[in-house]
């Protein structure tokens, strides 16, 4: 929708943009939400999804929550209207522009409208950027599609507000109803529709925290729901009100759910998984892992510094941009980093590089160097690694190699495999520190508590040191948490640590762990399915499982 336009002659206000922050997805965040978001001065969110909108504002954004007015509660299940368009409109009178961010879509929130009216008789402009509503999400992640090739009527309920009239005339349909309800108000909505003429064999599907890796669905039928979630210890629970999509109808039989329960059935689905790297190094293989349905966890457990004495690597740097070196090697996105804050520091870009041929070990450290402008030369074709280097390395020819010396930038406690193996063919190697690693400091209590404590579902080493260090920091993973590393070297080291390791990369990279991991957890719900067990997660099984469960 185009925003409304102040009229002439009117007081200069700001802007508001009502905006859809979908069911709890932030990838279902739209494209101009995400526009909107970053050029948002306020950013006034309902505590539910404040999370998902404000990762994509900008540093600085004003976040004023609405606070309780004549005695309501902005933090209730029904929120003050008072107190949040009374920030709204704070806001735009001072010239603001100002986000108001809510759960679904805007065009179905009780209460955004009194809002845009407000906005609408103070002369405020304003647009609606739609969101996804829960109602047509949440189904959409549970694998039950509202409609048919028949073209199935489908009906929505607000459980909360919904008359006599409204379950008479939902009750007597034989579309697809989708009712939005709480998880302890399911079977009363149940039983309104079998009242009102459905019958108690009908299919019903309840999901909870829709769209969220916390997403839960049960299936059952409206004479049975509660029993099931009884049967399934959900409830009588405190956790009663949470929100809940319930939909009524043949589209939701389990035969159908069983084939499109595409999110729930992901490897990972649920499973807090431990990544301990470096900040910078933890992102992309957090992101390959939100993709199998996990949740990662990033613990840095090394923290990178520059070299005690810089004074080697500006001579190094220097010395390859007055042609004193044929080639420079990368064996890590570390190395990369140092050497381009060194340029940067020096007033140079990837033009220095210019006449030198450049190696790296790795596709993380390929991608770094493609990132800064470079093209690497050589990548190993085999194991990536510095033994893989080696392997393609070509030997120094004094006919076609003008020049002998190979830069080398790496850390302080980097092997000596690589250096032995160029002098070996036949090159001198300047082998610098760009950069130290040490220990990084210890996580939050609560995060070493779930480390000790079974409260991860997997712990990812990429290396020894990670190994080491975590355990230095935080102490020793729990025996029910599977144990993934990255190569025989790192599992050697977390063995001798006491600690099983469960899954091991089919070579060294941090993306085919990942895969690993993702395989692994695949074939252990097979397995759960094929025993008739349900599909649980490593932390929620009982201390004592571990030992007894057969390798997948």
């Amino acid at each position: 929708m185009s925003p409304t336009s102040n009229l002439a002659g009117l007081p200069a206000h700001g802007h508001v943009t009502f905006l859809g922050a979908g069911p709890g997805d932030p990838g279902l965040l739209t494209l101009r939400a995400v526009e909107a978001l970053a050029r948002a001065d306020v950013l006034i969110a309902e505590p539910d999804v404040l999370d998902v909108v404000r990762a994509h504002a900008r540093g600085g954004v004003d976040t004023p929550q609405p606070r309780a007015v004549d005695g309501a509660s902005a933090i209730a299940e029904a929120p003050s209207v008072r107190a949040a368009t009374n920030l709204v409109m704070e806001a735009a009178r001072g010239g603001k522009r100002v986000v108001r961010a809510v759960s679904g879509d805007p065009g179905l929130d009780a209460y955004a409208a009194e809002e845009m009216l407000a906005c609408a008789a103070e002369g405020v402009s304003f647009e609606v950027v739609p969101g996804i509503a829960a109602a047509v999400g949440v189904p959409a992640y549970a694998g039950v599609p509202l409609r048919d090739a028949q073209g199935t009527d489908v009906r929505f309920v607000d459980a909360r507000t919904a008359s006599d009239r409204c379950w008479s005339e939902v009750g007597s349909s034989d579309g697809t109803v989708v009712v939005s309800t709480s998880l302890d108000s399911v079977a009363s909505a149940a039983g309104e529709l079998v009242s009102s003429g459905r019958k108690p064999d009908t299919p019903m599907t309840v999901t909870v925290a829709g769209t969220t890796t916390r997403q839960r669905t049960w299936t059952a039928t409206l004479g049975t729901i509660a029993q099931v979630l009884k049967q399934a210890k959900v409830l009588p629970s405190p956790d009663g009100g949470q929100p809940v999509i319930a939909v009524v109808g043949e589209r939701s039989a389990a035969a159908q759910r069983d084939q499109l329960s595409w999110f729930e059935s992901k490897p990972l689905f649920g499973w807090r998984v431990l990544v301990p790297r470096t900040k910078e190094q933890a992102a992309s293989l957090s992101d390959q892992l939100s993709s199998y349905g996990a949740v990662p966890h990033e613990v840095p457990t090394i923290a990178v510094e520059p070299p005690r004495t810089p004074q080697q690597m500006e001579r190094a740097v220097k010395g390859l941009v007055t042609g004193r070196y044929e080639w420079i090697a990368f064996t890590s996105v570390n190395a990369v980093k140092a050497v381009r804050e060194k340029f940067e520091e020096y007033g140079l870009d990837a033009r220095a590089f210019a006449g030198i041929k450049v190696a790296a070990v790795g596709e993380q450290t390929a991608a770094a160097l493609v990132a800064f402008g470079v093209k690497p030369d050589l990548v190993p074709s085999g194991e990536q690694s510095a033994a893989g280097l080696l392997e393609d390395w070509p030997p120094y020819d004094p006919v076609f190699d003008p020049i002998d010396r190979v830069f080398l930038p790496r850390a302080d406690i980097a092997t000596e495999t690589l250096v032995a193996g160029l002098i070996d063919l036949g090159w001198e190697v300047d082998d610098v520190t760009a950069y130290r690693t040490v220990r990084a400091s210890p996580p939050p209590a609560d995060t070493r508590e779930a480390i000790k404590g079974g409260g991860f579902d997997a712990v990812l080493f990429t290396s020894s040191s990670t190994v080491r260090n975590l355990v230095g920091i935080a102490g020793k993973p729990h025996n029910v948490t599977v144990i993934a590393c990255i190569g025989p070297a790192t599992a050697k080291t977390a063995e001798e640590h006491g600690l099983r390791v469960d899954v091991m990369a089919p070579e060294p990279s941090v993306h085919k762990l990942a895969e690993a991991l993702a395989e692994f957890g695949t074939r252990r719900r097979l397995s759960a399915l094929e025993a008739g067990d349900p599909v649980t997660r490593p932390s929620e099984r009982r201390p004592g499982s571990r030992r007894r469960r057969a390798a997948p």
